[in-house]
């Protein structure tokens, strides 16, 4: 049994709730408090960051490695493309997250400029969904995963409004339908 080191309200755990739920993985959870974290966790991670997983007494950190982990260790339903150009495509969004993210928690700090930063990469997310349906190629998948925690959590919890981007929009409403992001979605309702 899979143990996954979780925070609510983290984005970066909800990367792999979702993966554990597209891949229909049981696991149990044991919640982290981010304001207090427990000295035992620098021990599992020596970052105290979350999230991280525990199989067997092998652990791991790092959401986007646990993603990979998780897509070859459980291979059904695939999260990356057959396609060696798409799935290449796809790693190189998750390669890059970092220039989402930095406007991203720019944003939530209050700094200035940031705001425009922040819509400059929402502008870039609609130009590659205006010619897919889904960031990690013709189906759903990790790429996907990457991005959509913080684009819920900007929309519902910053108030960022998507609609001047409608491929962005459509690929968010589209996510939303599936039962392991609508899950995440009442998630970042409840905080």
């Amino acid at each position: 049994m899979i143990t996954l080191y979780d925070a609510t309200r983290c984005p970066y755990c909800a990367r792999a709730r979702i993966v554990l739920a597209e891949k229909g993985i049981a696991y149990e959870t044991v919640e982290i408090d981010l304001r207090d974290r427990p000295a035992w966790l620098y021990e599992l991670n020596p970052s105290g960051k979350v999230p991280v997983i525990e199989e067997d007494g092998w652990v791991l950190p790092e959401s986007a490695v646990i993603g990979e982990y998780l897509n070859e260790r459980y291979p059904e339903p695939p999260l990356w493309p057959d396609d060696p150009g798409e799935r290449a495509a796809a790693r190189l969004l998750v390669f890059r997250f970092d220039d989402f993210s930095k406007p991203y928690y720019a944003l939530r700090r209050g700094e200035e400029g940031a705001g425009s930063r922040f819509e400059e990469e929402l502008a870039f997310l609609d130009r590659l969904l205006a010619g897919s349906a889904w960031l990690s190629g013709r189906a759903f998948g990790l790429a996907d995963i990457a991005f959509l925690p913080w684009l819920l959590r900007a929309r519902d919890l910053l108030g960022i409004e998507l609609e001047p981007w409608p491929s962005l929009t459509a690929w968010v409403e589209r996510a939303c339908e599936r039962p392991s992001v609508a899950a995440e979605q009442l998630l970042v309702a409840a905080l």
